[in-house]
């Protein structure tokens, strides 16, 4: 079964889910902080994106279209499509997948220690959530679920 095929309800628990699964990554994160310079968000620049489960992908449509816009083009900075037109700010901020929560950047500040045993359980339940709908879910790189703009 594809995303596609999953039924409304169960699609849309496991959307909640998925919420859930980010604001504990948020909570797991909040003593770490980073410059806010959208550095990071400069994909070809870095050659680190993040990937996303259908799930987060399926949040960032569903924000898009509750708001009333459309997928954004991309960057031909090669910045995240999801940057404002100046490159330095989210412009889905509250809906981030959890790869953008989680400072892979090394300007991070905080303490030494980072949250990794919390880290990787909640990767495992969102991994798990998503393959209990279809068990051939994988994780794709941001750009290639922008690039093909749907769920699949």
């Amino acid at each position: 079964m594809s995303w596609n095929t999953v039924p409304g309800p169960a699609r849309r628990a496991a959307m909640r889910e998925t919420e859930a699964v980010l604001r504990k990554a948020d909570a797991a994160w909040s003593r770490h902080g980073c410059p806010a310079s959208g550095e990071c968000c400069q994909l070809a620049m870095t050659r680190r994106e993040p990937w996303l489960w259908p799930s987060e992908w399926a949040l960032l449509l569903e924000r898009l279209r509750r708001e009333g816009r459309k997928l954004p083009p991309p960057r031909a900075d090669g910045g995240c499509p999801f940057l404002d037109g100046a490159g330095l700010r989210c412009t889905v901020y509250e809906s981030r997948p959890f790869g953008c929560r989680t400072f892979f950047c090394a300007r991070i500040t905080g303490p030494t220690r980072q949250p990794a045993t919390e880290t990787n359980g909640l990767l495992e339940r969102l991994a798990a959530l998503n393959l209990a709908l279809d068990d051939e879910a994988t994780p794709r790189a941001i750009l290639d679920w922008a690039a093909s703009g749907r769920l699949e």
